[in-house]
């Protein structure tokens, strides 16, 4: 199948890369110009314009999956789009956009006949290897359309034992993606997944802070141990039931370096953790867990603790984000939050 991908960073290049090695043709374009060159080598056709992406997509509906930042880049991006594509053909957003943004654009877009997907993807800098978890909203003809694209980007069912009483069939979401239903239910899905995720992360790097302070000078004599971080992180990976991708990571940056010391401890949030408690207040469902770990990313700009280099190791191990040091010093007699720069 034929697709243009727009945006090569960390995932979209790899996006590209992952269908091309199946098969499928791909078209791709960055504002960056040399961002396309290790991709022509393997086979893209690199265009430099978006009018120039949209003519050489031969193949009728044309498919163009835009993995960019949410906002206005993606905005622009899509309004450019919209004068060049045709009726039918269809956009796939693929990055981590707010979901009534989706809904928006898809209504807009009908308008003119042009069809709109959004795709939650999650997988990170792995996916091209490990594959990309998918959650993808948009009409039942467009998903049918692109599931060529889907099932080849998705993980497979893999040696992941498989769901006691799920039936002999396998399921799109057995192998890694699934249709969430109308647009907009993609990213809606992949942002309560994220807004799950700053919990999970949270939990672990208090945990690890509580265990690598059990040698306080503040605790009687008697009471103070010096915990190996690092094997406690590896021995729970066997056996453990808190074993999951996100320890695996952690256990990785502490077998290179327990004091975690390239890691500043200043977290970003991205936009699904504030969006997702947002989604709590509106629908009145209490998120006690979620939205205290958001709160504890803004903490990590004013004082540092060894649990924050953990969310920051975790982070850098599944989406490659190195985190900026931080505006202000750590520790301060007074301090004030640092704007958010995001992500």
């Amino acid at each position: 199948m034929q697709i243009g991908v727009i945006g090569l960073g960390r995932m979209g290049g790899n996006i590209a890369r992952r269908l091309m090695r199946a098969g499928h043709r791909c078209v791709v374009y960055d504002r960056n110009p040399t961002a396309g060159e290790a991709l022509a080598i393997e086979g893209a056709i690199v265009v430099r314009s978006l009018e120039k992406m949209v003519s050489s997509l031969t193949e009728r509906p044309r498919a163009i999956w835009l993995m960019l930042p949410a906002g206005k880049i993606t905005e622009d991006t899509i309004h450019e789009l919209e004068g060049l594509v045709q009726a039918e053909d269809i956009l796939i957003d693929g990055g981590n956009a707010f979901y009534k943004d989706d809904i928006r654009r898809a209504r807009h877009l009908a308008e003119k006949g042009i069809r709109y997907v959004d795709c939650g993807t999650s997988g990170g800098v792995w996916g091209l290897d490990r594959g990309y978890c998918m959650m993808i909203g948009g009409t039942k003809e467009a998903v049918e359309h692109l599931d060529p694209i889907f099932a080849t980007l998705a993980p497979g069912l893999g040696d992941i034992p498989r769901t006691p009483g799920l039936g002999e069939a396998v399921s799109r979401a057995e192998r890694g993606y699934i249709h969430t239903g109308p647009a907009g239910s993609g990213h809606f899905v992949k942002m309560v997944h994220n807004g799950i995720e700053y919990g999970l992360m949270q939990a672990y790097a208090e945990g690890f802070d509580i265990l690598r302070n059990k040698d306080s000078t503040e605790l009687p004599e008697d009471e103070r141990f010096t915990l190996n971080i690092a094997e406690i992180a590896e021995v729970w990976r066997r056996g453990s039931v808190i074993t999951s991708w996100l320890l695996d990571l952690g256990a990785a940056a502490l077998a290179r370096d327990p004091q975690l010391q390239e890691f500043s401890g200043f977290v970003q949030d991205s936009g699904e953790g504030r969006w997702t408690v947002q989604a709590a207040i509106e629908e009145s469902v209490p998120a006690d867990v979620l939205t205290a770990s958001l709160f504890a990313r803004f903490r990590t700009r004013m004082e540092l603790h060894f649990g924050d280099k953990m969310l920051s190791a975790m982070r850098f191990g599944f989406g490659g984000h190195l985190e900026a040091k931080p505006p202000i010093v750590p520790l301060a007699p007074t301090r004030t939050a640092s704007s958010d720069a995001g992500e």
